[in-house]
């Protein structure tokens, strides 16, 4: 029995390497999280190789994935060859379990660098458990899935837990409870932090993310909106929310703290990354949480069809969706556009824009 560990979602950026040096020296990371999918194309440096082995070989290394997309409405030779490179990645090194997004981010070539939400309909929870049913027969370990920060509405906010309570139920599967895109969401929807971490299975969250963000001003002259950019310090409504957050959850073994790699250059900002690690290691070593035993994962044999299930019009809709995002097609057309699957008339128009810059920053060209 012990306390959940604390550790670091590794960053390949020499400059994250030099300001979490002593952390990694003086032996405070328990566990290292790495997003094996950001590196494909151009391969690791060997510090990172190294020290990935040494804690793969530890027992201490957890894997992120970043561009699987489960909710893309058709499968693709893209998601084939993303399995295939994760089967080889699990082969060379021993991760405790991966996890993924929740959302979609892939369609033609409209490639966002951040998830989009998805309908919650039957429908696309179906997709959902066909690609997350195909990433478990590639990896045999357990598989998670983290919410998501961005959201239309209000009602995609409180929806979104159940949501992913039935997403994972069929693969024995868990959550990663991401702190700061529940503060996002808190913020943006004007809904308390505990009532939306309510509504999701605190029992299946093994794992907790934290990190801090950036806001973006209101053009219609309302509250800043939040952005889950990764770039700032871990904001104090969090910290504060932790030790209950941390209770709630019985069977959270690992607490992530994630920054960018290029975000910690200058004293203060290694000061301040510094001061959050310690902060959230101190709550952990203060609180009375104890890891119970681990219940031994088997896979669970389900009767998944071996052709992906796909959804034409669905996956229609994601790239058109898409394309009037990037153009910054304006709000009025956008909510009057006509879709089956997603309800535009009931979006947020601010969050609108804020899925058109969020799209303008991934695709600048």
């Amino acid at each position: 029995m012990s306390k959940p560990l604390l550790g670091l979602s590794m960053m390949a950026e020499t400059d994250f390497l030099s300001a979490v040096l002593p952390l990694l020296q003086d032996h405070s990371v328990d566990v290292l999280e790495w997003s094996f999918d950001t590196l494909y194309t151009i391969g690791e440096p060997d510090w990172l190789s190294e020290l990935l082995n040494f804690y793969s070989e530890n027992n201490r290394l957890i894997g992120h994935g970043v561009y699987y997309s489960l909710f893309d409405a058709r499968w693709t030779e893209r998601q084939e060859i993303w399995l295939a490179k994760l089967k080889e990645e699990v082969h060379k090194r021993k991760y405790n379990h991966i996890t993924e997004h929740f959302g979609f981010m892939n369609t033609e070539n409209f490639h966002q660098g951040v998830p989009l939400p998805v309908p919650l309909n039957s429908k696309t929870l179906q997709i959902g458990k066909d690609r997350l049913h195909r990433l478990q027969e590639t990896v045999n370990m357990p598989v998670g899935i983290e919410n998501l920060a961005f959201s239309f509405s209000v009602d995609d906010v409180k929806e979104q837990g159940e949501f992913l309570n039935q997403l994972v139920e069929d693969t024995d599967g868990f959550l990663i409870l991401d702190l700061h895109n529940i503060y996002c969401q808190s913020w943006n929807f004007d809904v308390e932090m505990q009532e939306i971490i309510n509504l999701y299975p605190l029992h299946k969250v093994r794992e907790i993310h934290l990190s801090g963000g950036s806001w973006q001003e209101s053009v219609y002259g309302k509250k800043k909106i939040r952005r889950d950019t990764h770039d700032d310090r871990i904001p104090k409504e969090i910290v504060m929310i932790l030790p209950h957050v941390i209770s709630q959850c019985p069977n959270l073994e690992y607490i992530i703290i994630e920054r960018l790699g290029h975000t910690i250059k200058t004293e203060k900002q290694k000061k301040d990354f510094f001061d959050d690690f310690k902060k959230v290691k101190t709550i952990i070593e203060n609180s009375d949480f104890k890891v119970k035993a681990k219940r031994d994962w088997k896979k669970k044999r389900i009767g998944f069809s071996e052709k992906p299930l796909e959804d034409l019009v669905l996956f229609e809709e994601q790239t058109r969706l898409t394309k009037l995002l990037f153009n910054s097609s304006g709000i009025d057309r956008l909510k009057k556009e006509s879709f089956q699957y997603f309800k535009t008339e009931n979006w947020d128009p601010e969050m609108i824009l804020t899925a058109q810059n969020i799209i303008k920053k991934w695709n600048p060209y």
